[in-house]
């Protein structure tokens, strides 16, 4: 199969986050066995796996691949085609991961018989992970797994959507979940009860407003797009009906944060701001209070002028420069492990999680050449 055909059957495999997806995994287990590579799964959690997988020696030194195999949802997109069957119009691949990230997988993949016979003398290694997009969270065991018991690579290229320019620096991701607790009552006694979506209100508004500070601290390396640290709340539930104070209410908010940024600032200040709201909402019912907690951490990616994954990147795209991003992904995880990581990907981060979300076949083949020079590169070093 070519990487258009790997990539409609990547994309039939329905592997929103939510989901499982051992069905991928199991296809492309056989799709490797059939050309005598071996692979080893690392579990994450009943239902997701991650899969490794080595072409060439098994030494260190090698480049893996790193790719994603869960996308995000479809629910209440209005797709003008099946998002998981792979449609083609006007150059343009639609399908739910075409660009984030399945796309990459599929030309990693195509690229399997010709590295198998390129007598590597550096291995290739594919590295699939699950759940990335709620928080980078499956590749963690299996870093820890390539850490612990398997070659240390070289270099780790993680195929996000970049429009194959070679990207050394991210930004980091700091998600939070802030929960209200007040007090029932009617809402025709509202005096007795401590509305918890109100008091949720006053908070959201503190967040508005440290969502300005940050955007007025530029960026003074005018890598980032955009250039400033941002904030901003995804998830709000609460109440049971209109005619009841609200006892509860919840939100979920994150930071996407330049490197020189204090991840500690905006977290301590929401704290001493729900502080003085706090004996107010006692003083009518003790119970009630405010909690805030931090829900995941994704480090962000640096420059390394001493890395050697930003030096392959540089020669196997023949570019002079490198970028940054302003979402997260798994290269500040490997980074942090000890292993030098780039981005580096077919397709626009753009069209990522959108409806009729695509690719352009052109990307795809740029990714192929490039990944053509990495099997020249690995079997003469």
């Amino acid at each position: 199969m070519d990487h258009t055909e790997l990539l409609a059957r990547l994309v039939a495999f329905d592997t929103t986050s939510r989901n499982s997806n051992l069905d991928l995994i199991a296809f492309v287990e056989e799709y490797l066995e059939g050309f005598g590579v071996p692979s080893i799964r690392v579990d994450h959690e009943p239902g997701k796996t991650n899969l490794y997988a080595t072409i060439g020696p098994d030494i260190e030194g090698g480049i893996v691949l790193s790719g994603h195999t869960d996308v995000v949802p479809v629910d209440g997109q209005p797709w003008t085609s099946d998002p998981f069957t792979l449609t083609e119009r006007d150059g343009k691949l639609y399908g739910r991961g075409s660009a984030d990230m399945k796309g990459f997988i599929a030309v990693a993949l195509a690229m399997v018989p010709h590295y198998v016979k390129a007598d590597l003398k550096r291995p290739i290694h594919l590295a699939l992970s699950c759940d990335e997009e709620v928080g980078c969270r499956g590749v963690r065991p299996l870093i820890a797994h390539m850490r612990e018991h398997l070659p240390k690579p070289l270099a780790v290229i993680v195929g996000e959507p970049t429009l194959m320019k070679v990207v050394n620096a991210h930004k980091a991701s700091h998600s939070y979940e802030t929960q209200v607790t007040g007090h029932e009552a009617h809402s025709s006694c509202a005096h007795l009860g401590v509305n918890a979506i109100m008091v949720a209100g006053e908070l959201i508004g503190e967040l508005n407003r440290m969502a300005a500070e940050l955007k007025a601290r530029k960026d003074v390396t005018g890598l980032f797009d955009p250039p400033f640290s941002t904030l901003q709340i995804g998830l709000i539930s609460g109440g049971t009906a209109k005619n009841i104070v609200p006892r509860e209410c919840k939100f979920a908010w994150d930071m996407r944060l330049l490197p020189d940024a204090d991840p500690d600032e905006m977290p301590q200040r929401l704290e001493a701001f729900a502080a003085k709201l706090t004996p107010q909402m006692q003083e009518i019912a003790p119970d009630t209070g405010i909690s805030i907690r931090r829900i995941n951490i994704v480090p962000g990616l640096a420059p390394d002028d001493e890395s050697p994954a930003e030096a392959l990147g540089l020669s196997l795209t023949g570019a002079n420069g490198l970028a940054a991003v302003s979402y997260a992904t798994e290269a500040g995880l490997f980074q942090q492990a000890g292993i030098p990581a780039i981005i580096c990907g077919p397709g626009s981060i753009e069209q990522a999680h959108k409806p009729d979300e695509w690719i352009e076949a052109s990307e795809l083949e740029a990714c192929r050449k490039f990944m053509e020079k990495l099997g020249r590169h690995c079997a003469a070093t």
